[in-house]
């Protein structure tokens, strides 16, 4: 029986829907398995659904920001996505063909191959995998390696492209696998300390070394797979430079490149495809969620000259399927005819603007970050410290060893700054000429390298950089970028906590990244900008909301103008009912 059903049936419409929503929760927790993962942190039982907006079983309603993991481009059951499934069936078409031709299927094609970046469509071929995108990623797998004649393939940390085996094998949680790891580019926790484009030119050059040194234990591999942005790895978008460095690293070196678009492509991050931001064309893109327009669907579209399978080297029963080539293409159009990625571009550069302000008044928010639709806000520990204690052990090893310096040059000599690891990097000998007009030792500076017979111009700079003036420069700059990109633990118990204010104020947000503390906000790309408003409210309420029950509550919140309007909305949000919600938050659900 339906649950809409069971709810007209009953004489109390609110005990009804009370009763289908437990009953449905309680028989799902008995019969499903213990590997179900949105169902224990969204516990609601949706019924109906449009655009932005969900309602429950209950007749609670809820702005979804999850988007079935991206995969609603245009929201629930939009018009020309439900339009294209109708014809499909009022045409009596098949609804089940394996791999043979097809009309809706040709159509489907046709628009895939008119998005797809500048330098592949012209020389495409496209393989029809199992409905999921990591059978996608075991189809490149197998492509790039048939391709080369080599097994291995390079991933980065942090990265996630699937449950089965070879796709968990180049995901970031993978052990015992033919896989090389290597460092992926972000700001907040860079891996080298020191964020920003020097982090991405050390992991670009850590690259090269792995790939270039004999001795690294990596055989040159058969590919290699990277996301534009890492979506489950916590939203962080490749810098655009990097993504260049990758595809000439593995141009020069003859690697198949395979971006991984599965998450951010159709629009979602403020371009069709999130490989165009940087201009680059990858050898292979691996494509599922949205390009099914809602239904299952995934392919792998790959540069002609890496075609060398044979006949059934991949297969897949449901690789056939019309409904989602018909909805998939209505949503490909959809997005390409209304210049949606644009839209997209635009709105999330403002609620990433948005978002930096909470940061700003809220030490729980560490950082926000994403590209386009595609945001993330990361949940850390408020009362840690940004600077780990042995970062500071160092300092204060290397004032030490600074303090012991300068007392040596002031007997004569002019000495080089310790190096990052506490040596020293240069040093001039003692007795040196200090040159015209200048007495011994004149030349010392705290924090920089200056050789003893350096000339000076009259306002008192070096004219002359020697190489130690460079390589002092160069460690200060990486301590002093070190310091400023110590991020705080993070912490995944505040981001459930938050997760579940929001759902309380009738927002679905997803949780992510390495830690599982970083909210996750992947809206439709047809999301207003009313509804924009509304659910930048209530994620706010409900940080405030978590703040405020915080036990280190002091030191969550920052002042700041206008703190106690949101404090007090936090509270009367919290004594009111879930579905009672501010005006501008209910004509947003209506928009939905």
């Amino acid at each position: 029986m339906a649950v809409t059903e069971s709810v007209r049936g009953d004489t109390s419409e609110s005990a009804g829907t009370g009763a289908a929503h437990e009953g449905i929760l309680r028989r799902q927790s008995a019969r499903e398995s213990a590997a179900r993962t949105y169902a224990r942190a969204l516990p609601i039982v949706p019924v109906r659904a449009r655009g932005l907006t969900i309602e429950g079983a209950d007749g609670s309603r809820y702005l979804d920001c999850l988007s079935g993991a991206g995969t609603l481009a245009l929201g629930h059951n939009h018009p020309v996505v439900l339009e294209a499934i109708r014809k499909v069936l009022d045409s009596g078409a098949p609804l089940h063909v394996l791999d043979l031709a097809t009309p809706v299927k040709d159509a489907f094609i046709t628009e895939l191959f008119r998005t797809l970046p500048p330098g592949l469509a012209d020389n495409a071929r496209v393989q029809f995998c199992g409905p999921a995108g990591t059978d996608a990623v075991e189809a490149a797998f197998k492509l790039v390696r048939a391709a080369t004649g080599r097994s291995g393939i390079l991933a980065f940390s942090g990265a996630y492209h699937g449950m089965t085996a070879g796709a968990l094998e180049a995901s970031g949680g993978a052990y015992d696998v033919r896989v090389a790891r290597l460092p992926y580019p972000q700001d907040y926790r860079c891996p080298f300390g020191v964020g920003g484009g020097h982090g991405a030119e050390l992991a670009a050059r850590w690259t090269e070394s792995v790939l270039d040194d004999p001795k690294s234990g990596v055989r040159h591999p058969a590919g290699m797979i990277l996301e534009p942005v890492q979506g489950e790895g916590g939203v962080i978008p490749a810098p655009d430079e990097w993504m260049r460095r990758m595809r000439q690293i593995t141009a020069d070196r003859s690697i198949p490149l395979i971006a991984d678009e599965v998450q951010t492509g159709v629009g979602r991050t403020g371009s069709f495809w999130a490989v165009e931001h940087s201009g680059v064309t990858p050898d292979v893109m691996v494509l599922s969620k949205a390009i099914g327009g809602s239904l299952p669907l995934a392919v792998v579209v790959y540069r002609d000259d890496l075609d060398a399978w044979q006949p059934g080297a991949h297969a897949g029963t449901f690789r056939g399927n019309q409904l989602a080539m018909a909805a998939g293409m209505a949503t490909l159009a959809y997005v390409r005819e209304n210049r949606l990625a644009e839209r997209a571009a635009d709105l999330g550069t403002r609620m990433l603007d948005q978002l930096r302000g909470l940061a700003a008044e809220f030490d729980c928010i560490g950082d926000v970050r994403g590209r386009g639709l595609m945001i993330g806000v990361e949940v850390v520990e408020p009362e840690a410290e940004p600077l780990r204690e042995r970062e500071r052990e160092r300092e204060r090893e290397r004032e030490r060893e600074r303090e012991r310096l300068a007392g040596l040059a002031g007997e004569g000599g002019v000495l080089a700054d310790p190096d990052w690891h506490g040596g020293v990097t240069d040093l001039a000998v003692p007795g040196d000429s200090a040159g015209p007009g200048r007495p011994r030792g004149a030349g010392v500076e705290v924090g920089r390298l200056v050789g003893p017979d350096s000339a000076r111009t009259p306002g008192g700079r070096p004219t002359g950089v020697t190489p130690a003036d460079r390589a002092a420069g160069a460690a200060a700059a990486a301590m002093q970028s070190s310091q400023a990109h110590q991020p705080r633990p993070a912490a995944p118990e505040l981001a459930v906590a938050i997760q579940r204010e929001c759902l309380r104020r009738g927002l679905i947000v997803e949780l992510g990244g390495r830690h599982s503390s970083v909210v996750r906000l992947l809206p439709p790309l047809t999301i207003s900008d009313e509804q924009a408003t509304a659910v930048l409210d209530r994620l706010a309420d409900a940080v405030a909301a978590v703040s405020r029950n915080h036990p280190g509550h002091d030191r969550l919140q920052r002042p700041q103008p206008g703190q106690q309007r949101r404090a007090d909305r936090a509270q009367s949000t919290d004594r009111a009912d879930h579905a009672g919600r501010g005006d501008r938050a209910d004509r947003a659900d209506e928009a939905g």
